[in-house]
Order: C-alpha cells, then sequence, then structure tokens
C-alpha cells in the first residue's frame, strides 16, 4: 500500500522539504528526556528540558542547519557503588526540533537540573509582487523579451 504524501497536491509547489521534516520529528518519538516549550512573548519561546543528574559539560546543544539538537552524555561513575535500586536515568540522549525559517536561539542555561532555552522568532515581513503579463508575439520568445527590466 503506497503512503498518501500530506502535501501531494498540485496546489502545494516546493513543500516538499516540509514533509522531509515531518518525517524526521517523528523519528525523534522517544520522551526522553522530558520537556516543555513555552510562549514567554509574542515573538520569543523557551524550551525547557529536565535533565537531573546532568553536568554542563555533559551537553551539548547545536544547531544544524533549521534543526536544534540537545545531546546529554553522562561519565559512568559507577564504580564501586553498589545499587540497590537505580531509577534515575543517566542514558544518553538526543532531542532535536525543526526550527522555522530564521528562528534564532538566544541562549542556554542550566538551572536547578533544567536545561533552558530561550529562541526569538522572527515577525514576517508581508511581501507583494506585481507580476506584469506580457504579450505574446508571434514565435517563441523568452520571458527576458516579453518584460523589460524594471531597473
Amino acid at each position: 500500500m503506497s503512503r498518501q504524501s500530506l502535501f501531494g497536491s498540485p496546489l502545494f509547489l516546493g513543500f516538499d522539504h516540509l514533509e522531509q521534516m515531518l518525517d524526521r520529528v517523528g523519528k525523534n518519538a522517544d520522551g526522553y528526556p522530558p520537556y516543555n516549550i513555552e510562549q514567554i512573548g509574542p515573538d520569543r519561546l523557551r524550551i525547557t528540558l529536565a535533565v537531573a543528574g546532568f553536568a554542563m559539560d555533559d551537553l551539548q546543544i547545536t544547531q544544524e542547519d533549521n534543526q536544534l539538537v540537545i545531546r546529554g552524555r553522562q561519565v559512568e561513575d559507577a564504580e564501586g557503588r553498589i545499587f540497590l535500586h537505580r531509577g534515575i536515568a543517566a542514558r544518553q540522549f538526543q532531542r532535536a526540533f525543526v526550527l522555522a525559517e530564521g528562528m534564532d536561539v538566544e541562549g542556554a542555561w542550566l538551572d536547578n537540573g533544567l536545561l533552558h532555552l530561550e529562541l526569538k522568532r522572527p515577525q514576517p515581513e508581508t511581501r507583494v509582487k506585481t507580476i506584469r503579463i506580457g504579450a505574446r508575439t508571434n514565435g517563441p520568445t523568452t520571458i527576458m523579451e516579453r518584460i523589460p527590466d524594471q531597473g
């Protein structure tokens, strides 16, 4: 059975990259570490991850194209320790978020086991472009011949 494309309509031109981003996000379905995303202003967001037990040196934050990637890897220090119960996760993780074009990470800090990242959302600018309609002459012409440069 073939998979129905979300952007399969011929009216969606150039949106195939959005479908690829949605597929990438769907593969990141692991629930660890838990996180919150909150709006802290009209154009500002905060992502908070619960990273108890991780030090600053155990965490890495990168922005790869439009993907924000947070990685955590703890150095195993259980040598000589005997756990009767180990319920605190000490596993490595990778959490990725797809960012809109122009989204900017302004800062990150670690506070009481919570990693906070502040992001600024760009304000969209309204673009209006008038497309002139040229007359077609007999024979093939290029669009550059039909519409003079507006300079």
